[in-house]
């Protein structure tokens, strides 16, 4: 009997808080960029509640140039992911470890080796959020004067995922034999080398790191474009989308299970988890107080850069802050993250200050603010209507907000029958739900055998 569907959950840890001025809410220390105390202290949260994974964003660059704005957020500036899982691999014994690290601007070896090895020191506990990053700033700081054209770098990053598979299949499960007595470390007939040459890479390997409990890290994406969804649905194992509404969600989910299955894979094993920012009160009220006490923080400054990020254009610091969103070209930037707020603005008849106060929290991610019941409603409703997986949940705030989640909302799941109570296994691949991928070779034999 198949085992009936359950929420998975991440935890998407933003430093202080996925509001744009969550370091300035009295429940999150300001200094939480700088503190690896923090992040452990998170970690161990997270995990207590049973969480899939904790979720790592990243930018290779200060994504703000006017110091009038860029003076007044803490988001510009905190750990390297891998670094910082590393070290939270240390103190967690189940919880996934899911970092960011761009296709765009890393060369395939040094990611397959990074993950490789925080896979393998974690016990099978890694996932790559494959991203092809999206601002110029970042282009500006790796030799560029502008970013590669849109379909250009997901072009790079089909191969560049190809490459670092290959990679992380450069040793079979059972290849070190580690034989004192006949001197044989390893089984050379069970090492493979890549030998790749594509278009964008040239790679001859092999990866100089085992494979894991887990075969390979799991991979993560978040592109939600035309070329992300092709991208996602072929590689894809898990994938972290924003989306407000049930039938944006329904229609984003139905797609992504259609185009793994047209690549040829079982569409269960893409596991579809969009953002969610939870503002939770006693009563609904209550929770809106709240959410308006962090919207008081913003400055106007902060809240306009931050939408002018976001909709990934320079500047709209010219405009009147109290009139329309003008009409904006397209850009190389994050096209559907662009589309989603543009929509918003367009049919709610917004204003830029508007606009911006609306994104402050989940930067166009879903945003609910209500009663644990309430919260444990809408989630449940998106996850029974096949809008969803699981969630990634984005705090407003840090420690605070995920605290008030897990204590409150997550029993409600509970006892549901939708979360579970304890881990199934003890990497991320087991608690997922997803299959341990067979070693190329491995895969080989039993066709030959199967065609004898």
């Amino acid at each position: 009997m198949k085992k009936a569907r359950q929420i998975k959950l991440g935890a998407f840890l933003m430093t202080d808080g996925h509001h744009i001025a969550g370091w300035r809410h009295e429940r999150s220390p300001a200094n939480a960029n700088v503190r690896v105390d923090h992040f452990l202290r998170l970690a161990r949260i997270a995990e207590a509640a049973k969480f899939d994974a904790i979720f790592l964003s990243d930018a290779l660059g200060v994504r703000d140039t006017n110091l009038n704005s860029v003076s007044r957020t803490s988001r510009n500036v905190g750990f390297e992911p891998l670094t910082l899982l590393s070290a939270l691999s240390v103190v967690t014994h189940h919880i996934g470890l899911i970092g960011t690290a761009s296709t765009s601007f890393n060369e395939p070896f040094h990611i397959a080796r990074k993950f490789a090895s925080l896979d393998l020191m974690s016990g099978g506990r890694a996932g790559w959020n494959l991203v092809t990053s999206s601002g110029e700033e970042e282009a500006r700081n790796f030799n560029l004067d502008r970013h590669v054209p849109h379909a250009e770098r997901y072009d790079r990053a089909g191969e560049f995922v190809d490459v670092v598979k290959g990679l992380w299949s450069s040793w079979e499960d059972d290849a070190f034999i580690r034989d004192k007595v006949s001197g044989a470390f390893f089984d050379p007939d069970k090492l493979h080398v890549l030998n790749h040459r594509g278009r964008h890479f040239k790679v001859t390997g092999p990866l100089n790191v085992a494979r894991s409990p887990q075969g390979h890290p799991v991979i993560v994406q978040a592109g939600a474009s035309e070329d992300g969804r092709d991208l996602a649905g072929a590689s894809a194992e898990a994938i972290f989308c924003a989306h407000r509404t049930l039938a944006e969600a329904r229609a984003f989910y139905a797609d992504i299970k259609s185009r793994a299955a047209r690549a040829g894979r079982d569409p269960d094993h893409v596991k579809v988890m969009p953002g969610v920012f939870p503002v939770i009160g006693r009563t609904e009220a209550e929770a809106q107080e709240k959410f308006e006490e962090l919207q008081s923080l913003i400055h106007p400054a902060v809240g306009l850069q931050l939408l002018s990020t976001v909709m990934g254009v320079g500047d709209l610091s010219g405009y009147d802050v109290d009139g329309p969103l003008p009409d904006l070209p397209e850009t190389n930037g994050p096209k559907s993250r662009q589309q989603l707020v543009l929509d918003a603005a367009r049919r709610d008849n917004l204003t830029i200050r508007q606009l911006y106060l609306s994104i402050a929290g989940a930067r166009g991610h879903w945003q609910v603010a209500g009663t644990a019941e309430q919260i444990a409603d809408q989630l449940e409703e998106r996850f029974v209507k096949e809008g969803a997986d699981g969630f990634n949940i984005m705090a407003p705030h840090l420690p605070g907000g995920l605290e008030d989640f897990i204590e409150q909302v997550v029993p409600l799941l509970r006892k549901r029958g939708l979360f579970r109570r304890e881990y199934e296994g003890t990497t991320l691949r087991e608690n997922l739900g997803l299959p341990f991928p067979a070693h190329p070779a491995t895969l080989r034999e039993h066709a030959a055998e199967a065609a004898e």
